[in-house]
């Protein structure tokens, strides 16, 4: 009880102006819709998509709940909530890479894919983390290796194994492919671009510092939920072609 009425209290007293905590509320409730939206849809799909569909609810589902603990942290202290916000992106960036292994299985994509962009995910996070909360007086060496892992996915999904996997499955499966590799090159841009303005580095005279939270929730709400849609698209077209 006393735990609701200090959510409730926070709640009651946020600033209408407060355009980080509306997109943080607004972020929350996206991402639980969403997840709804893909676990409600799961019986229509056979085994072989259902797994797609379902990775895409978890993906929301978890941000849904780190968005509600991050909400409130804003509510409560005013400042970036990195450690929850890190903490969501290490469980749903991982599993967003293995949305691209569950399309192109149809195509002949090996286990060793899925772990390469899960592995290549996590050090570009956990790298990520250490130049903006543990060690902030190294934040351009740690950024960049976190910058050498994001563009490591890029090329992988772009030009390397998983392009020419997406190229053989050609049809429904490459357009979507297309459509995710979108997604990470211009959607997950976002993300080092806040890295810089939230850290020192040579880059700060160039960009500037400041706040970036409303921008990370747009994007985290656009970036998480479009993947899903764009999965759960690509299942629908195949289930409609099996009827």
């Amino acid at each position: 009880m006393k735990t609701i009425l200090f959510l409730s209290d926070i709640t009651s007293k946020m600033d209408p102006t407060d355009y980080v905590g509306f997109t943080f509320f607004v972020g929350c409730m996206a991402m639980m819709a969403a997840s709804a939206f893909f676990f409600l849809s799961l019986n229509q799909f056979d085994k072989k998509w259902r797994t797609s569909v379902l990775v895409s609810g978890l993906i929301t589902f978890i941000a849904a709940v780190h968005y509600f603990y991050m909400r409130d942290y804003w509510a409560a202290n005013m400042e970036s909530p990195t450690f929850f916000r890190y903490v969501d992106w290490i469980l749903t960036v991982p599993l967003m890479c293995v949305e691209f292994y569950l399309i192109l299985k149809v195509a002949g994509a090996k286990p060793s894919l899925m772990w390469k962009l899960i592995g290549l995910s996590v050090v570009m996070l956990v790298t990520g983390y250490f130049g903006e909360a543990v060690f902030p007086e190294q934040a351009a060496l740690w950024g960049g290796i976190s910058g050498l892992a994001y563009f490591v996915i890029v090329y992988e999904i772009w030009l390397g194994s998983a392009k020419k996997l997406a190229v053989a499955a050609g049809g429904e499966i490459l357009k979507a492919h297309k459509i995710l590799c979108w997604f990470v090159l211009v959607g997950w841009a976002i993300y080092p671009l806040g890295y810089m303005l939230g850290t020192e580095g040579w880059y700060t005279s160039i960009l500037g510092s400041g706040s970036v939270d409303v921008a990370y929730n747009i994007a985290d709400a656009i970036n998480k939920i479009g993947f899903g849609l764009v999965i759960y698209a690509l299942a629908v077209k195949k289930q409609d072609a099996l009827a």
